[in-house]
């Protein structure tokens, strides 16, 4: 169990170096990313409150595909 755990570990991390890179070198290509329609803003004086949860969507129909997608391919 160690050993796939730690296999585990080591994809996130390439995972995460990889869309760290994106965001790095293309991150002004993103600008539209969290501000979709149907993501709530809030703002008052002392408090902002945003909730993001039409970006969250997409982003957990994108990650779904992407890992439908891998586990077919494996």
């Amino acid at each position: 169990m160690h050993v796939q755990f730690g296999k585990l570990l080591v994809a996130v991390g390439i995972l995460t170096l990889c869309i760290g890179l994106l965001v790095w070198f293309f991150g002004d290509k993103f600008t539209w990313f969290g501000k979709l329609p149907g993501d709530l803003r809030f703002e008052n004086e002392r408090v902002k409150v945003y909730i993001p949860w039409v970006t969250m969507l997409v982003v957990s129909l994108v990650v779904s595909l992407l890992l439908r997608w891998f586990r077919n391919l494996f």
